[in-house]
């Protein structure tokens, strides 16, 4: 990498350890809270995932209320509810308990209790103003980071549009690590949030927006990843491959918080605000189309990717080397019964040409390691929906001069 100027900045405290979310109290109250509003999702709720944290509330004189509406890619009316909810109660900090739809919740309803305005208007970089209410967040998946992210992630019902809203004052001011709170998860949620964690990782670590200290999180979590997604996948109640996913998710949403993204996140945000398709499995689908795409760019970060997650690349040329990492996100995706095309997700090709329209308008594509047009887009999510990994003759004569 050649010298560039970058800053790195990350506030958030986190606290990792088996069983420690029954000292969430203790923390919380570190933060001179008195009242907190407890924002989670009724799967969470019903797992009954929260005991052992409102008993830590309780026992040192937290006040807590529970709001419950967090669905999948949230919107903007479920933030504004939370708003109203939250001022009725009179909470002075924000508790989020569940997978990145409840933190990124939490994270807007934070921030809309102390600016004015529709959460809609903030669309973009730095244009929250005042400190949002003090943020603390409790993953139970091991996937997105948003625990250790400086964004949220709205849904505009109106347009069907996922949008980002991000500042540095979403940070986080605390993130509690618990694996034991992902122990419960079902296979097929401890994949697609798996995969997302490495899709944060992959695209963090080859944007062109990359720096020394991004590229040095995104790195160890790839390796921890490749080194623990499966053995949580198939045997599930191993704790030190569950805390090492956990961990590797975190390091993956720090990395990702200074370098930001990719094509496979401006493609999949657009999925999941027309189609509503769970962020993860989104990701996980399109990430091999995506770096197929990417490889001419970026061949030399991929065969560093090939060798952390484990791949011998002794002998091969550096194109040859690449192309094993692309390989074994599909071994990935197979070995955990992750489609291998969107079709299969529900997407209809009848709106491609709001895909891509939408999936341009994010700021993750200017910063894609290979320089990508409309076209580009369209040929991306047509290749995904057929599930065609085969270049074309184009793509060929490109990949003889990589």
């Amino acid at each position: 990498m050649s010298l560039v100027s970058y800053k790195y900045f990350m506030p958030t405290r986190v606290e990792c350890g088996n069983g420690i979310s029954e000292k969430t109290g203790e923390l919380v109250k570190e933060l001179g809270v008195t009242r907190v509003l407890i924002i989670t999702d009724k799967g969470v709720r019903a797992a009954n995932l929260l005991d052992g944290i409102e008993k830590s509330l309780l026992d040192v004189n937290v006040d807590y209320e529970i709001y419950d509406e967090v669905e999948p890619n949230p919107s903007a009316e479920t933030i504004h509810r939370g708003v109203d909810y939250l001022k009725q109660h009179k909470s002075d900090a924000v508790l989020a308990v569940g997978g990145g739809s409840s933190i990124d919740t939490a994270k807007g309803i934070a921030a809309m209790a102390t600016n004015p305005g529709h959460i809609l208007e903030y669309e973009g970089v730095g244009k929250i103003t005042n400190l949002p209410l003090p943020i603390i967040a409790i993953p139970t998946t091991a996937g997105t980071g948003s625990e250790t992210t400086n964004s949220t992630i709205v849904t505009n019902k109106e347009t069907s549009f996922k949008l980002a809203v991000i500042s540095p004052h979403l940070f986080p001011n605390l993130a509690i690590l618990d694996p034991v709170l992902t122990l419960g998860l079902p296979q097929e949620i401890t994949a697609a949030t798996g995969m997302d964690a490495l899709t944060h990782a992959i695209e963090s670590y080859t944007s062109k927006a990359a720096n020394p200290v991004s590229q040095a999180f995104a790195m160890q979590a790839i390796k921890m990843i490749g080194e623990n997604l499966t053995k949580s996948y198939f045997v599930g109640t191993d704790l030190v491959s569950r805390e090492n996913m956990l961990v590797a998710s975190m390091l993956a949403g720090v990395a990702f918080s200074q370098s930001r993204l990719g094509n496979v996140h401006a493609i999949s945000h657009t999925l999941g605000g027309v189609f509503n398709i769970p962020h993860g499995i989104a990701n996980a689908a399109l990430l091999p189309f995506v770096m197929k795409f990417n490889l001419p760019a970026c061949a030399d970060k991929y065969k560093d990717i090939a060798i952390a997650l484990g791949k011998d690349v002794s002998g091969l040329s550096t194109l040859k080397a690449a192309e094993k990492a692309i390989e074994t996100v599909i071994e990935m995706n197979q070995s955990m019964n992750i489609p291998l095309n969107i079709k299969d997700l529900g997407v209809s090709l009848d709106y491609l040409p709001k895909l891509v329209e939408d999936s341009m308008r994010s700021g993750n594509v200017l910063i894609n390691p290979r320089l990508t047009k409309p076209a580009d887009i369209q040929s991306i999510i047509e290749k995904a929906y057929y599930g065609d990994l085969e270049e074309s003759t184009e793509e060929r004569k490109v990949l003889a001069h990589t």
